[in-house]
C-alpha cells in the first residue's frame, strides 16, 4: 500500500517509471519518522524517490529553488514538486542503494570528500545564513543544555565566526553530510537530503564527515589533506573553518532536538547530553 499522498504526484511518478497505473507500482518504504518519509516507488527496473517533509525537513523544496539547481549541485534530479499546507512533496531521480552508511569504505570517504570540495567550491552570491549572532540566538532557544557553555559561545565562539566571517565568503553548506545521505550506484557519489542547506563560510560538512569516519576507524588526516588538496584550501583555515563548522552543527542539532525532535523522535533525547558535552569540547579547542 502507498502513502495517500502520492497522489500530489502521481503524474509524474507514473511517467517517470513508465508504470501504466497507480496499482501497478511497487513501494519501499526507506524512512519514516514524524517530519520526513521516503519511498522508493518502480515499476520494472525503472524507480524514483518520493519525499514528504514537513518542520525542518520542508526546507528541501527551497534549498534545490535556491541552490541545487542554479548551481547543478551534485544532488538528485528534482522531478516535481509540489506544496501542500502543511508538507514539501517531492519526486527525485533515484542515485543508488548503496549508501556510504551501509559500504563505510576508505575509498568511499575520499570520495566523499571530493563531492564536498565540488559542492564548496560553487560560486554563489548571497549572505550568510548562520553569522555570529546566530549561536546566541541558538543557545537562549536551546535553554538549560546550553546554559553553562553561553560565555564560551559568546566570547569565543561569536567573535571567531565575526572574523571568519569577515575574511572568507560564504558558500554552499549541506546541512546533514553524513553517511547515510552519500549515496553511490557504483560509479558515482551523490548528496542527498538537502533541507537544512544554507550558506556559511564554516566547513560543519566536512566536521560531520571527519566525525563519522574516525567512529568508524579511519584515519583523518589523509581526508582532511584529500579535501585541501581537492579545494586548494589552506590546510590552517580548513582546520579552523572545520572546527567552527563542529560548533555551529552540534548547535543546530541541540536546538533542533529540543524544540523539534524531542515530539518527532522522542529518543532524540538522549542526544542532549552527549551533543552538549561534544560542544564543549569543541568550544574548548578554540584559541
Amino acid at each position: 500500500m502507498l502513502p495517500v499522498w502520492i497522489e500530489a504526484v502521481e503524474s509524474a511518478v507514473l511517467k517517470s517509471t513508465g508504470a501504466p497505473d497507480r496499482e501497478e507500482l511497487a513501494g519501499e518504504l526507506l524512512r519514516q519518522w514524524g517530519s520526513s518519509e521516503v519511498w522508493r516507488l518502480s515499476y520494472g527496473l525503472r524507480s524514483v524517490i518520493a519525499k514528504r517533509g514537513s518542520d525542518a525537513q520542508a526546507g528541501e523544496g527551497t534549498a534545490y529553488e535556491r541552490f541545487v539547481r542554479p548551481l547543478r549541485l551534485p544532488a538528485p534530479e528534482l522531478i516535481d514538486l509540489a506544496r501542500t499546507d502543511d508538507a514539501v512533496l517531492l519526486v527525485l531521480a533515484d542515485v543508488g542503494r548503496v549508501t556510504l552508511e551501509l559500504e563505510p569504505s576508505a575509498e568511499g570517504f575520499l570520495a566523499s570528500v571530493d563531492l564536498l570540495a565540488q559542492i564548496r567550491s560553487a560560486q554563489v552570491a548571497g549572505e550568510s545564513d548562520f553569522g555570529p549572532e546566530r549561536v546566541l540566538e541558538l543557545a537562549d532557544r536551546i535553554g538549560t543544555p546550553a546554559a553553562g557553555l553561553r560565555d564560551a559561545i559568546e566570547t569565543r565562539l561569536r567573535p571567531a565566526l565575526a572574523d571568519l566571517h569577515r575574511d572568507v565568503p560564504a558558500a554552499v553548506v549541506h546541512g546533514d553530510f553524513v553517511p547515510k545521505n552519500l549515496v553511490t550506484d557504483g560509479t558515482r557519489w551523490t548528496a542527498v537530503d538537502w533541507p537544512l542547506a544554507h550558506l556559511a563560510p564554516q566547513l560543519s560538512d566536512l566536521y560531520t564527515l571527519l566525525r563519522d569516519a574516525v567512529a568508524l576507524g579511519h584515519d583523518r588526516e589523509p581526508l582532511i589533506n584529500r579535501y585541501c588538496e581537492a579545494a586548494a584550501a589552506d590546510p590552517e583555515l580548513v582546520h579552523h573553518q572545520t572546527l567552527l563548522g563542529g560548533c555551529t552543527f552540534v548547535l543546530r542539532a541541540l536546538s533542533w532536538v529540543v524544540e523539534e525532535g524531542v515530539h518527532t523522535v522522542p529518543s532524540s533525547t538522549d542526544w542532549i547530553a552527549p551533543l552538549a558535552t561534544e560542544l564543549e569540547d569543541l568550544l574548548g579547542n578554540l584559541r
